[in-house]
């Protein structure tokens, strides 16, 4: 296996923004680093962690980024939001998917952590072929079993204003180093 320092983005940077915005806009903070990662997720506070790996594929555009935002307008949600962007911040996806052994890499996926241990995961195929209503009932589901913080994420007149980036993720242009 190589030792690979740092690895450079797939996908320019400022065509990715408006999908990170979406995520921002409801509250979740980046995790950009695998420190940033360590930080958020070697916990054992009694707290929930919510991460959800960002992608520019259509099911995130379409499924994953509204339904997740939608089930943050729940009554109960996590106590903290955080994402990493695949194939952008590559190092701290690595260091997410160290933490969700059961499962295959997969991206967009949404995992839910109870003192840094995994308690919930949706891989890409239970995202594929459903809509942002169906993701978000089953989150909301989740949520309501093992969280305890006071929702919605943002009010909801503030809900109403974010506005979803539906690009496609083969438009999306190749990173480019300087």
């Amino acid at each position: 296996m190589f030792n690979i320092v740092s690895r450079s983005p797939m996908y320019d940077q400022d065509a990715v923004q408006p999908m990170r915005d979406e995520l921002l806009a409801v509250g979740f903070k980046e995790l950009l680093t695998p420190s940033d990662v360590s930080d958020a997720l070697n916990v054992n506070d009694d707290k929930t962690s919510l991460v959800m790996i960002n992608s520019v594929c259509g099911c995130a555009a379409g499924s994953a980024r509204p339904g997740v935002s939608l089930a943050l307008q729940n009554k109960v949600i996590p106590d903290n939001l955080y994402t990493a962007f695949a194939g952008q911040e590559r190092e701290a996806v690595d260091k997410v998917r160290s933490y969700i052994k059961e499962f295959a890499p997969s991206s967009p996926c949404v995992a839910l952590f109870k003192n840094g241990k995994l308690v919930y995961f949706m891989q890409r195929m239970d995202i594929e072929g459903y809509d942002a209503n169906h993701i978000a009932n089953e989150l909301k589901q989740i949520f309501d079993e093992y969280c305890g913080t006071q929702g919605p994420s943002i009010s909801p007149e503030d809900f109403e204003k974010v506005m979803y980036a539906k690009m496609c993720g083969s438009k999306i242009p190749p990173y480019k180093s300087a």
